[in-house]
């Protein structure tokens, strides 16, 4: 009899902890449904990544806030970095660095289908926001896309489509994607960043990067990386938020990819380019290498007496100096007469000198067996030559930081040709 007493006893615990359980378990709908009639919660907010295109302008492809309003099923799509070919001064603008973007807001059905036809990646990322975060962040939206509010002025790097995001979803976090990104790094630079997404087209890239100053090689936390769609999705995947019952929790709470890049695409990340990178820098001793033997080439074209090699060597000079030169007045420009931050203290105007440009004269008339320097010829070539002197000194110096070594390689030897061959012919 106590034996069974005591079973009866087990009996009634286990019973009474299983009623427990079942009813801590059915209180949990409970409370998740009286949230239900809260403003925001019908709303749902996702980030939408779409990856590089085939037009230069989509290299760095291009993101999105979409707001789906799950009562009425609308979902709309907010963009940031819209611009138009056919605006007023548009291309005044983009040389002066007084370029205008805009906000507008599309269908997201609209928005998918576009990009998935042009053959890029599409990837959605759903954000774990409150309730009053949702509807905060619609009404921000939608006032962001008042006619009187949606244009910017948009900068490559600090200001684009995708900083634009990334600062309306840290806005209503209070600054949670901010503290979680702007105290880590992988000691990425805008140049590195820029260069590795330019790299399928090397026309276009090696111009960039020689255009570029001192302010894109600054070392970038995740935070300031962000200014790539493709970065920004890959660090918010790693930030915690607290949540409104005080637990950490992901900022990202579903991911789903809608679509894959095409083969082209795919073909462009597998290029040589891009898999051998970072590109042009860290090719210097190569580059050094061409660019001397090519050098040498023409200095025995010089000392030779035919006529003919020394019409190839003048030849080859004077288009040297015509293109450097002009290169040079594009970077002088941007400098003083723009407002391109990046392009700002370009130390390639050192190697890229405008005053190659006055020694045009001088350089044609090496064809002939009886030219002869002037005074003011060898001045004028040895200033040049010791300014391309201090671009490359100056890399011990703590205020050139500008990564441009592949440009010294390319660019000192043919200075150093120019000038011993008007140094050392005098009247």
């Amino acid at each position: 009899m106590p034996a069974e007493r005591g079973r009866g006893g087990i009996r009634l615990v286990l019973v009474l902890l299983c009623w427990l359980f079942a009813a801590t378990v059915a209180a949990q709908p409970v409370a998740a449904d009286s949230t239900a009639d809260e403003p925001g919660a019908q709303l749902q907010v996702s980030l939408f990544t779409f990856g590089p295109g085939e037009i230069y302008w989509e290299r760095f492809g291009h993101n999105a806030i979409a707001v789906r309003d799950l009562r009425s099923g609308e979902a709309i799509s907010f963009n940031y970095g819209i611009f138009d070919f056919e605006e007023e001064d548009f291309f005044l603008n983009f040389l002066r660095g007084h370029m205008q973007y805009s906000m507008e807001a599309s269908t997201l059905d609209e928005d998918i289908a576009l990009y998935r036809d042009e053959g890029r990646a599409v990837l959605e990322q759903r954000l774990a926001l409150s309730p009053a975060q949702r509807l905060q962040l619609r009404e921000f939206l939608l006032w962001n896309l008042r006619p009187e509010n949606a244009k910017y002025r948009y900068e490559y790097f600090s200001s684009n489509c995708s900083t634009k995001v990334r600062d309306a979803l840290d806005q209503v976090l209070g600054g949670a994607i901010r503290r979680s990104l702007e105290s880590r790094s992988r000691g990425n630079t805008y140049r590195l960043q820029a260069d590795r997404l330019m790299a399928p087209i090397p026309e276009l890239m090696l111009p960039m990067d020689m255009g570029l100053g001192p302010y894109a090689d600054r070392r970038l936390s995740f935070w300031d990386e962000s200014f790539i769609p493709a970065a920004f999705a890959e660090h918010i995947a790693q930030v915690n938020i607290i949540d409104t019952q005080g637990r950490s929790v992901p900022l990202v709470e579903y991911s789903k990819r809608w679509s894959e890049p095409n083969a082209r695409l795919q073909a462009d990340e597998r290029s040589w380019l891009r898999r051998a990178g970072p590109y042009p820098i860290g090719y210097a001793l190569p580059v050094a290498a061409i660019s001397i033997a090519l050098c040498l080439l023409l200095w025995l074209t010089a000392r030779s007496p035919r006529p003919r090699l020394a019409l190839l060597f003048a030849l080859c000079a004077s288009v040297f100096a015509l293109l450097a030169g002009t290169a040079g007045l594009a970077l002088l420009g941007l400098w003083s007469l723009t407002d391109h931050i990046s392009a700002w203290r370009n130390e390639n105007l050192l190697l890229l000198n405008p005053l190659l440009l006055l020694l045009l004269p001088a350089l044609w008339r090496t064809r002939r067996p009886d030219w002869r320097s002037g005074r003011f010829v060898r001045v004028l070539a040895g200033l040049i030559l010791a300014l391309a002197g201090i671009a490359l000194a100056g890399k011990v110096l703590p205020w050139f930081v500008q990564e441009n070594a592949v440009w010294l390689a390319l660019l000192l030897p043919p200075h150093l040709l120019l000038a011993w061959r008007l140094l050392r012919r005098q009247d």
